[in-house]
């Protein structure tokens, strides 16, 4: 089994015909873990899948180097118009077995190290039945880690719990939720993976703080390496959907650098996110 554990993911959302050559960018230039979902309305699956044959073929990357997540997308997320990966008229078991059967498909792989549901269901029973297909799917090798995303009440997290563990959670982390302190903690304390997007787009305010550009300079980084640097420390995995090849390479330095001469700097921001 692939026991990568990958500190910063790069996602494949609304990147469209431009998304085989920007996945394949993100490999050269370091990356080996990958975001997506079954999910035609602001992803592209089966172009990341292309990237990875391009990559496998002409670069000799091998599979076990490189870790895949996607995700089951329920109908209230996708585009009507737009093919789905599964029939409407079917469980959502059936549903899922057929999204799951898409997604290695589109991905050229028999196995995901991580698949996720993308949402909670409308209701707790839907929910539950969604995590027993996904705990089947597990069972029967097809998946290695299983969890949720966009999860903000750490109720479905016990609940789900006490069916398996939720092992990934992947989470908008922004000021505009106070940083999902909340779920954050609760993923730190029972050992799930806490992923988060919008890292650093849904914090404007805090790449301009005075210590975020002042640890810096001292640092000489970039402010969104010094944030990248601070989650990676508390245990989180950023994602990152940059198509600039000069930030992938500074978002990927960013668990290298050293946090020396910082101390006051990094106590304020820490204190600002995590109270």
């Amino acid at each position: 089994m692939n026991t990568l554990k990958p500190k910063i993911i790069y996602g494949t959302a609304w990147k469209g015909e431009r998304t085989t050559q920007l996945v394949t960018n993100a490999f050269l230039q370091g990356f080996r873990a990958l975001d997506t979902a079954c999910q035609p309305k602001h992803y592209r699956e089966d172009l990341v899948g292309e990237a990875l044959e391009r990559l496998q073929s002409k670069h000799d990357l091998l599979r076990e180097e490189y870790y895949i997540q996607t995700k089951f997308t329920p109908i209230g997320g996708q585009d009507l118009n737009k093919p789905l990966p599964y029939n409407l008229g079917d469980s959502i078991t059936d549903q899922i077995k057929s999204s799951l059967a898409t997604s290695l498909r589109n991905l050229r792989t028999s196995y995901l190290d991580s698949y996720l549901l993308h949402s909670p269901s409308r209701t707790m029973d839907a929910t539950l039945e969604a995590w027993r297909a996904l705990i089947a799917a597990q069972d029967a090798g097809a998946v290695h880690k299983i969890g949720i995303s966009n999860v903000y009440d750490t109720r479905v997290l016990v609940t789900l719990g006490q069916l398996r563990k939720v092992q990934v959670v992947q989470n908008r982390w922004y000021e505009g939720n106070s940083w999902d302190r909340e779920v954050w903690q609760y993923c730190r304390d029972n050992d799930i993976e806490y992923q988060s997007f919008w890292t650093l787009t849904g914090s404007p305010s805090l790449l301009v703080h005075p210590a975020v550009v002042r640890a810096a300079t001292k640092l000489d980084v970039t402010p969104a390496q010094v944030i990248f640097k601070l989650v990676q420390l508390h245990g989180i995995v950023p994602l990152t959907g940059t198509s600039n090849e000069l930030h992938m390479q500074q978002d990927l330095a960013a668990e290298r650098i050293a946090l020396e001469d910082v101390e006051e700097e990094i106590r304020i921001i820490t204190r600002i996110i995590w109270g």
